[in-house]
């Protein structure tokens, strides 16, 4: 479990830091938009009020609460499940991805009452219209790894 820890801190930190230095050092909320390589990588501020891709965005104290609560359950879930499972080390890192990630963007929620999105990539001719953040990238990635990884090297502890 230590390991699990180590990594959802570490992508907490780097997530939260991200979001501080883009954010508010570059001044992203006040400029709005900064190219860096376009349009491969650009910085867009985006307050998220949803989840992935602007979904349930209502900017409401009820829908952010909600999210936040659903948030912390998943995080406890996988918590709880970990515990209770020997898993390896693949799903070990997706799990602390996850966890780190997931907590990142509550902390946001709590502070702003929305998730601060700032990183927006297209290429090949199409315009992505969706911002999105390191946490954002942490929590697909955790997902994804759980999915692939959870099953095959889980066993149930005695």
């Amino acid at each position: 479990m230590a390991q699990v820890f180590a990594i959802a801190a570490a992508i907490f930190v780097l997530d939260q830091a991200s979001k501080w230095f883009v954010v508010f050092h570059l001044n992203l909320i006040n400029l709005g938009a900064i190219d860096v390589f376009p349009p491969y990588l650009n910085l867009r501020m985006a307050w998220n009020y949803g989840i992935n891709f602007g979904l349930f965005a209502a900017d409401s104290p009820a829908t952010r609460w909600a999210l936040i609560a659903v948030a912390l359950a998943i995080c406890t879930g996988v918590v709880f499940w970990l515990y209770r499972a020997q898993v390896g080390l693949l799903a070990r890192i997706s799990a602390g991805l996850l966890l780190g990630g997931a907590l990142g963007n509550v902390v946001d929620r709590v502070l702003y009452g929305a998730v601060a999105d700032f990183l927006n990539m297209s290429c090949c001719g199409i315009s992505n219209p969706y911002s999105f953040n390191v946490a954002d990238i942490s929590i697909f990635a955790g997902a994804i790894g759980l999915a692939f990884f959870a099953e095959g090297d889980a066993q149930r502890k005695s």
